[in-house]
């Protein structure tokens, strides 16, 4: 990844977004004297919301409902999300985003398409992040409006729960008494519907409407939780119907919203499209994907999830660019609104590998996977109801074994294994996303069964990751020194060679070929097993577990107290009898002789790794070969726009911390108790 430093003109558009949003803030009522110290003394935080709706003359749930869309009422203890946001109401400040590098989006040398047929090779220049607003004006700094509000400094409300929500509560109270709705707890949270909306700092009125209408569905709900600082917070469920008139006080945009828009209805969805443009005499010189004709010529399977690398504005620049790289959305983070790019028909370049982009959609949210920053939950709950709503369309399993990150998706071949991508990254929360998508990650088995499935808690879960910031481009290395990160909740747990915290991380062959092991620098994915996934069992120590990994035996701290994984039960693949080794792909290409002779054959290449002769794997399905021919842009070269199936069929299997594929004809596959440590 490269860091760069975002321009001095960038600057001054922040500024200038800066001092309106703070105007526009304040505009209404009039700065509260700064409150003598102690005056919140509790350190329940339950008692802290309720004395800061008091304070304000706020509904609690009302407080309690926008914490949550925000926070889930945790602290994130000094660090921001992408969106420059902290605290449990995510008080946003434009001045920290504006100093915090951003990355390209795509690696030097990089070939998001992922075909050999036509190697593509992205100019860094190309690449390169290009100019934009970073955020809706209206969400840019809203810390500043509340350190006038409440007298507060803005270090304080960026670092002390308590001011935190005080400084929300008042910017809640400034926006209702703007719009000339009723202030006061005892009023109805039904006329707060406008302020709601307004603090979601959407500048689109769908989107608006859509965070306040998740505010409101939660207030019905209600919910329980133990924050990331230990603190119980409950809201009461109370069904509220709001009243909807006070939205349109507000005067925001409306967007773009055509027929044929593949978005869930309620959710804030606009068509931003990618260009389809030939750039050059030559008909295989074009961009931004390619033309297909899914699902009818060839079945979705997977639903790729990214990270941007960079903030929203500049992201969207960059797809509506005709530079060979396209995804089907982005998802910013502030308020979860959504851009569609590319129908799902059609087939984008995202993933780095050509048949993974065949059979999949590519969703990228706006974030970054090693900068320390979190992800909002407005944008988790978008996505979730966005992947969910695609996953029924289109047939897609809900599980990790089809919901992949770019982590999860294999190099080609050997050589393009340390090249691939490692977003979301390990702070991503791949248990709360299916709890959101109503697929919660469950225990099917028990210790006999054979498989395990990762799911740590995510907030205690906190590995001793080292390099947030320090990326450096291509290749995992650590770049001396490798600064701690800060501790923090992770969906990833640790891999090792022996049953023992201070033994040797595993190795992953394709990152480090001479056989050292792995390190703890964030962007090393390579001994780290994620939330989701589903692994063979291969041992057991005490409390600790192993699993078949890469090739070898990989042990994870599980203790009975404190599980980091659940028992599960489904199938295993073992190699076939007199087999003593099998060959692990990175695609699902078909056999030679499926090709006609338009199509040149694409070869079936094995990756670095070795399946040996008593290991095991899950099986994530069973797939035909295929090859999807795609490389004119008129469709007009020999067998274009077709697809090329043969008799060949894959087992796809959790192999490492990425899925990859083998012939099904060099394994057996197994029900998971027949594959566990100890039976036949």
């Amino acid at each position: 990844m490269h860091l760069t430093v975002l321009p001095s003109p960038r600057r001054v558009l922040l500024a200038a977004a800066v001092a309106a949003a703070t105007a526009l803030a304040t505009g209404g009522p009039t700065a509260a004297a700064p409150r003598t110290p102690g005056t919140i003394d509790t350190q329940d935080r339950q008692q802290q919301y309720a004395a800061a709706a008091a304070e304000y003359g706020v509904p609690q749930s009302v407080l309690l409902g926008v914490s949550y869309l925000e926070s889930r009422w945790d602290t994130n203890p000094g660090q921001p999300s992408t969106s420059g946001g902290y605290g449990p109401m995510h008080l946003t400040d434009a001045v920290q985003v504006a100093s915090t590098p951003s990355s390209a989006h795509v690696d030097e040398d990089e070939d998001p398409r992922g075909d050999e047929s036509r190697p593509l090779t992205l100019d860094p220049a190309i690449a390169a992040r290009p100019s934009g607003d970073l955020l809706p004006q209206a969400s840019l700094q809203t810390l500043d409006a509340a350190a006038d509000l409440t007298g507060e400094s803005k270090e304080t409300l960026r670092t002390d729960a308590a001011t935190n929500i005080r400084g929300g509560a008042a910017l809640l109270a400034s926006y209702q008494r703007q719009l000339g709705g009723p202030v006061g707890t005892g009023s109805n949270p039904a006329a707060w519907y406008g302020a709601v909306a307004r603090y979601s700092g959407a500048d689109t009125e769908d989107a608006a409407a859509a965070f306040a209408d998740e505010v409101y569905d939660q207030l019905g709900q209600g919910a329980s939780r133990t924050t990331d600082d230990g603190q119980r917070v409950t809201l009461a469920a109370k069904a509220v119907r709001p009243d909807l008139s006070w939205l349109f006080r507000l005067g925001l945009r409306r967007a773009e919203r055509p027929d044929g828009l593949e978005c869930p209805v309620r959710l804030a969805c606009e068509w931003i499209p990618a260009p389809y443009a030939q750039l050059s005499a030559d008909p295989g010189d074009y961009g931004n994907y390619d033309v297909g004709n899914r699902p009818a010529q060839q079945k979705i399977e997977y639903i790729i999830i990214h990270d941007t690398e960079g903030y929203f504005g500049p992201s969207v620049d960059l797809v509506q660019r005709a530079d060979y790289l396209g995804w089907h959305y982005t998802l910013r983070s502030v308020d979860g609104y959504i851009a569609q790019h590319i129908k799902a028909k059609n087939v984008g370049w995202h993933a780095g590998n050509w048949y993974v982009n065949a059979k999949s959609i590519g969703i990228e949210h706006e974030g970054f996977a090693g900068h320390g920053t979190w992800y909002t939950e407005a944008m988790y709950r978008t996505s979730a109801k966005l992947v969910r709503h695609l996953a029924l369309s289109f047939g897609i399993p809900l599980d990790r074994q089809h919901i992949l990150g770019h982590d999860n998706v294999p190099g080609i071949t050997a050589g393009n294994v340390a090249g691939m991508h490692w977003d979301p990254g390990p702070y991503w929360d791949w248990s709360h996303y299916f709890d959101l998508m109503k697929a919660p990650l469950k225990g099917t088995g028990t210790s006999h069964t054979g498989l395990v499935t990762i799911d740590p808690d995510y907030a205690t879960n906190q590995p001793a990751f080292t390099g947030c910031n320090q990326q450096p481009p291509g290749v995992p290395k650590p770049t001396p020194p490798a600064v701690p990160c800060p501790l923090r909740g992770s969906s990833s747990v640790i891999l090792r060679t022996a049953p023992s915290a201070d033994a040797p991380l595993v190795n992953d062959l394709g990152l480090r070929s001479n056989g050292t092991p792995n390190t703890m620098y964030i962007s090393d994915h390579g001994a780290r097993a994620s939330a989701g996934q589903t692994y063979a069992l291969a041992d057991r120590q005490g409390d600790w577990t192993a699993i078949w990994y890469l090739g070898q035996k990989a042990w994870f701290h599980n203790p009975a107290s404190a599980p980091t994984a659940k028992w599960s039960v489904g199938f295993v693949v073992t190699p076939k009898p007199g087999k003593s080794t099998i060959p692990v792909y990175g695609r699902a290409y078909p056999e030679q002789a499926a090709y006609p002779s338009t199509i040149p054959y694409q070869a079936i290449s094995p990756l670095q790794y070795t399946f040996k002769a008593g290991q095991r794997y899950a099986v994530g399905g069973v797939l035909p070969g295929e090859y999807y021919r795609a490389v004119s842009f008129n469709g007009s070269a020999p067998g274009d726009r077709t697809v090329v199936r043969g008799k060949m069929q894959y087992v796809q299997i959790q192999f490492g911390h990425r899925i990859m594929y083998v012939n099904l004809d060099d394994v057996q596959i197994v029900p998971s108790p027949l594959g566990a440590p100890g039976n036949p």
